[in-house]
């Protein structure tokens, strides 16, 4: 195996063994080899694209597919034999439809000769396993173009899970589908730097239209989020716990537990379900339980109560855990010897009775903190006190804006963030969105003339917010260029939305982006130098000196 596609792959190189997110070898070459056999069904999908065929079913697979490889979403190697045997069947009928359509068109039949991953095919899992140690990253020999080609296809990843996001609560673009092919489909041709970098600054473009397509799914479905206190303590009745992103299952989960005696909790990036105003209806619906997803070997134990886990991270189960048995994955997400909460038929819920069964045999959640944490500003509610935010810039009382979103991980030194959130000068204020929040959504930060200093805007695709925000206060000030506001970007990364998110900033010309806790280990040195040349890309340093570089405006 290997595998760089995370912030913590190992030495900041790559995992060659086993993942330090505990991903084992067959795992990663499985995986390797779906995204070999999704190159292929974009080979057939681009040129059917020529032909005027579009096949939405199949550009959703090939995102649900990139969705499955995304780190901590799926461990089920079962699972992954399944997708790769689908996606043959998913190529071979777009090949039949291209092949029709061509001589129909051409009074001929297609013999251009292809590239391997459209016609290789299999049934065999231990055949498998063997050509996908031919198919990996390193099959790409030269450091620059491989580098360019993961780059673009970690970053479709992020974007692949958005769009399925979206598609869940009825909300498509052909030509997001249209581009996953277009990008994949590259990946097996011998193009020009300039042409991968184009693909790449492409995918930052698609990324913001698939972050904005998400906002308008899921703001169409549930209401705006709006400024809400969420409870962090606990109550007297057993629960569930509801991780991930997915608010269509959270919709699902909370209408089939009314009336039960168990109560909802959120846990990891679910937690900006409650500020949505659809979800406040349900008294059971009982707040927020722990913090980021590393901490789930500990957080779930004392839960006491089923885990539903939407989407990811999940992590391995330690030997002395003893939730595997109330742990339920459904979606996308996987885990071996966990029982899998199956899709939904057309126009039906999930079935989520056999979790809410095992909820009421369960002991009440274990109380591990206790009090309120205050988010929902997203683009919608902080455009609302624009005019308060806007008179607190020109009077001076907010002096910078910090965007600090994200992921969180376990890396001791991401405790940079925090200290970053406690030493910034009182008359800053964080922005923030995905995981990255509870390294200091916790603290208490104070607030400048009654607005929060740390506004948090959701999930991770919600850093769409943070952008729509950005650029609001371009036309308010009245300036030509986004990187002339009063704002400095902190972010941490870890998975491949975080990836998807990056490119989006550079997309919309955002420069002198801090990057952390280190740079991604799949940029090698000569396209590290293009983003640094062209964006100011730049890794975090010390506390103090960023603090004042950012104050600065540097």
């Amino acid at each position: 195996m290997f595998c760089f596609q995370c912030q913590e792959t190992a030495k900041n190189t790559g995992c060659t063994v086993k993942g330090v997110c505990g991903k084992p070898e067959e795992t990663a070459n499985l995986q390797d080899l779906l995204i070999y056999a999704l190159r292929g069904i974009a080979v057939y999908g681009e040129k059917a694209k020529e032909l005027g065929i579009h096949d939405k079913e199949t550009g959703l697979f090939v995102a649900q597919g990139l969705f499955t490889t995304i780190t901590n979403a799926n461990w089920d190697n079962d699972r992954f034999v399944a997708l790769i045997k689908e996606a043959f069947k998913q190529r071979d009928a777009l090949k039949e439809k291209f092949l029709v359509a061509y001589k129909e068109k051409n009074g001929k039949d297609f013999d251009e000769k292809l590239h391997d991953s459209a016609i290789w095919f299999s049934d065999n899992a231990d055949e498998f396993n063997e050509k996908a140690k031919s198919v990996g990253v390193l099959s790409t020999e030269n450091e620059d173009v491989r580098s360019l080609r993961e780059l673009l296809i970690i970053g479709l990843k992020g974007v692949a899970a958005y769009a399925d996001h979206a598609a869940l609560l009825g909300f498509e673009k052909e030509a997001i589908y249209d581009f996953i092919m277009e990008a994949l489909a590259s990946t097996t041709k011998d193009l020009s730097v300039d042409d991968m970098v184009a693909l790449v600054m492409k995918a930052g473009e698609v990324s913001v239209n698939t972050m904005a397509l998400l906002d308008q799914a899921n703001t169409t479905a549930y209401g705006n989020p709006e400024i809400t206190e969420v409870n962090i303590g606990v109550g007297k009745n057993p629960g569930i716990l509801i991780s991930g992103h997915d608010l269509k299952d959270m919709e699902e989960l909370l209408e089939q537990t009314k009336g039960t005696g168990v109560d909802v909790y959120t846990h990891g990036e679910m937690l900006p379900a409650n500020y949505y105003p659809a979800f406040k209806k349900y008294d059971h619906f009982f707040g927020n339980y722990g913090n980021a997803w590393y901490h789930q070997n500990k957080e779930f134990e004392s839960f006491n109560g089923p885990i539903l886990m939407t989407t990811n991270c999940i992590i391995p189960i330690k030997k002395n855990n003893t939730y595997q048995d109330r742990i339920f994955t459904t979606g996308m997400t996987g885990y071996p010897g966990v029982k899998h909460i199956s899709d939904r038929l057309d126009g039906g819920s999930k079935d989520f009775s056999g979790i809410i069964e095992k909820a009421k045999t369960c002991n009440t959640p274990t109380e591990i903190e206790t009090g309120k944490i205050v988010g929902g500003f997203a683009h919608n509610q902080v455009i609302a006190l624009a005019d308060k935010v806007v008179d607190a810039v020109k009077s001076g009382a907010i002096k910078r804006f910090v965007v600090m979103a994200g992921c969180d991980g376990r890396q001791k030194s991401r405790s940079y963030y925090t200290e970053v959130a406690e030493k910034l000068p009182r008359d800053t204020v964080i922005l923030t969105a995905g995981c990255a929040k509870y390294r200091y959504n916790k603290l208490d930060l104070g607030d400048i003339g009654g607005i929060p200093r740390v506004l948090d805007a959701g999930q991770c695709n919600d850093s769409y917010s943070l952008v729509v925000i950005a650029l609001k206060l371009k036309e308010v000030f009245e300036l030509d260029n986004i990187n002339d506001l009063p704002i400095s970007y902190d972010i941490a990364w870890y998975e491949q939305k975080a990836v998807a998110v990056l490119l989006a900033l550079l997309f919309l010309g955002v420069k002198g982006i801090r990057l952390g806790p280190t740079l991604p280990a799949f940029l090698s040195p000569n396209v590290v130098k293009v983003l640094v040349d062209k964006f100011d890309i730049k890794p975090i340093g010390t506390v103090e000196t960023d603090i004042e570089a950012m104050m600065a405006g540097k």
